[in-house]
This record gives structure tokens, sequence and C-alpha cells, in this order.
């Protein structure tokens, strides 16, 4: 039997603050708010679309096409990379990087990937349903600010 090497996904995802000092969240299906991203594009679709070259590419580009919102992407965050299972049995690595925005002013628009989309102050972060990683890496990126 051929050798077949675990995969995990990974789901890149970006902290970024609006001019107002916002962070910008997405709701999900589960009903969770969670942070702009998701996965890494490996090229070849039928659609042609290209690799990222790299997980900062990556978070700019779904930045752009889930809220419209152009940023740079970068550091990654100390604590920014754990571990969700956001249903029994299926676990997602997550990486999250800050970002710096660079249309803060522009609002930002919901895709239709999510249900409803939301800037909050960092006092309301913590009672958002929400993983805990989240909250964590939200908290990083306004201490670094």
């Amino acid at each position: 039997m051929p050798y077949k090497p675990p995969v995990w996904p990974v789901s890149v995802k970006g902290v970024a603050l609006d001019a107002r000092d916002r962070v910008l969240l997405l709701k999900n299906e589960r009903q969770e708010w969670e942070l702009p991203g998701g996965r890494l594009e490996i090229g070849g679709d039928a659609d042609g679309s290209p690799a990222d070259a790299s997980p900062e590419q990556t978070v700019e580009r779904e930045l752009l096409e889930e809220t419209g919102w152009e940023v740079t992407a970068g550091p990654l965050l100390d604590g920014g990379v754990w571990i969700y299972e956001p249903l029994p049995g299926r676990r997602v690595l997550i990486v999250t990087y800050g970002c710096r925005v660079r249309t803060p002013d522009r609002t930002p628009v919901l895709s239709h990937e999510h249900k409803e989309i939301g800037l909050f102050d960092a006092d309301e972060v913590p009672a958002l349903t929400m993983p805990e990683g989240y909250k964590r890496s939200i908290a990083t990126w306004y201490a670094q600010m």
C-alpha cells in the first residue's frame, strides 16, 4: 500500500482595522464571527486562477475578495497559529497575520461567502461568539498598534 501523508487543512486569516481602529469580522454559517481569510490557492483550477506565492498573498487576496479591502499582510501574529475544530472530527490549522489596511476609509462589502459583516471596537470583541484563538489574535494585533 503506498504511503499517503496526513493532510491538514490550513486557513490563513488577517486582523484588519478600519480608520476608527475597529476590527473587521465576518459571520459564518455556524453563526460565529471570524476573521477574513481562507485557504491557499494551489492554482490550475478550471477558472485559471494562479497559485498563491505565499500565505501573506493569500491573506491579501482573500480580504479583497471577501470585503473589498486592500491590505498588506504581515507580521505573523504571536499566538496566531492554532488548531480549531469547527465541527467534531474536522480540524483546521489557523495561521493569523496582522494587516495594514491600504483602504481604511472604504466601507467593507459583504461577499456571498458570509452571512454578515461587522466592525467592532476592541472592548466589544471578548463578548462575541467567536473562537478564542481569533480573540487572542485580535488582542495581539491591537497591542502592537
